[in-house]
């Protein structure tokens, strides 16, 4: 199956206004096949949100891809005219932010936000895009999709000016969505729920996805596979149940051990209590040597504090940097 998005050889930096240059995402390499769903899992600061910015060239303005290539249904995108990433954005990629409030317009009606996305990309007549715009606002609210559409958005909850959201990433049928953390402003009642409206979406328009979070939790029996970033470096990748159930990188074992444990051994509910991951994540403006993870990690070795270890394959479709699994 050729894929519907390669990335290869991703750097991305961010300069301050005092001309320094700190890099954000260093050789970062993936694959995107048709329908499949990744998770992009890491800490804030791991450069989660810098990936899902420069995919599409939305890096702010102190941001710059120095190296690379992303290849979206055979086009380059870091080489594609201003012209066909505005088609792109919106038409062929669907992109949903974290915060929803800043996302939609405060004195426009959800409905109409709606309708501006594909009058933007489609050429419809009045009736077809009133049609459409009830269609697509009846797929993620069933029950009063007329009533949200004459809302404005301080009028819904942060989980329906989410699904507004969705509704306005699927409008123009796109063959990829990328959410970035679209859950983390939620309860959990209402990340269930979303979660929920991703895998139907999935089963009944075909599309993938790539779904960034700092929540282990929310890829299990969603994604097919995980990518886990640190410092801007690609620490393992892999099918989400092997991930999940064998991380590979000591850092994965430690995000995975920072999950609230809910229930004692005895099936007796109680109190959870969370574990942290010792240590700071690294400055990314200082240039060092060696494995980023190596400071925090407990299983550290001399070769980590002065190599940078090499993606080396640790099973089927299954890939780690680190020294454990060299040859």
């Amino acid at each position: 199956m050729k894929p519907l998005l390669e990335v290869e050889s991703l750097h991305v930096s961010y300069s301050a206004r005092t001309g320094e240059v700190c890099p954000a995402l260093a050789g970062v390499n993936f694959s995107l096949n048709p329908g499949e769903i990744l998770g992009v899992l890491g800490e804030s600061g791991s450069g989660k949100s810098t990936l899902a910015s420069s995919l599409l060239r939305l890096l702010p303005a102190n941001g710059k891809v120095e190296k690379g290539s992303v290849h979206f249904e055979g086009k380059n995108l870091l080489e594609a005219s201003a012209h066909d990433l505005r088609k792109i954005r919106g038409g062929r990629v669907g992109l949903i932010f974290q915060e929803p409030t800043s996302s939609l317009h405060p004195t426009l009606q959800v409905g109409r936000q709606v309708s501006d996305v594909l009058a933007a990309h489609e050429n419809l007549d009045r009736l077809a895009l009133q049609q459409k715009t009830s269609n697509l606002l009846a797929s993620v609210f069933p029950a009063d999709a007329d009533r949200i559409s004459r809302s404005y958005p301080h009028e819904l909850s942060g989980g329906q000016r989410q699904r507004v959201l969705i509704a306005q990433a699927t409008a123009c049928s796109p063959s990829l969505i990328i959410a970035d953390e679209p859950t983390a402003s939620l309860d959990p009642t209402t990340q269930q729920e979303i979660v929920q409206l991703f895998r139907a979406l999935r089963q009944n328009l075909g599309l993938a996805m790539i779904l960034i979070t700092h929540n282990p939790a929310l890829l299990a029996g969603l994604a097919d596979r995980i990518l886990v970033l640190y410092a801007g470096r690609v620490a393992e990748i892999g099918p989400t149940s092997r991930v999940l159930s064998s991380p590979q990188h000591p850092y994965t074992a430690a995000l995975l051990r920072c999950l609230p444990s809910h229930l004692a051994d005895d099936g007796a509910p109680r109190k959870p209590r969370l574990n942290i991951i010792p240590g700071d994540a690294p400055d990314l403006s200082l240039q060092g040597t060696g494995c980023r993870f190596e400071p925090r990690c407990t299983e550290r070795m001399e070769v980590c504090i002065l190599n940078e270890p090499a993606p080396v394959v640790s099973g089927e479709l299954h890939e780690v940097s680190c020294f454990k699994f060299a040859g």
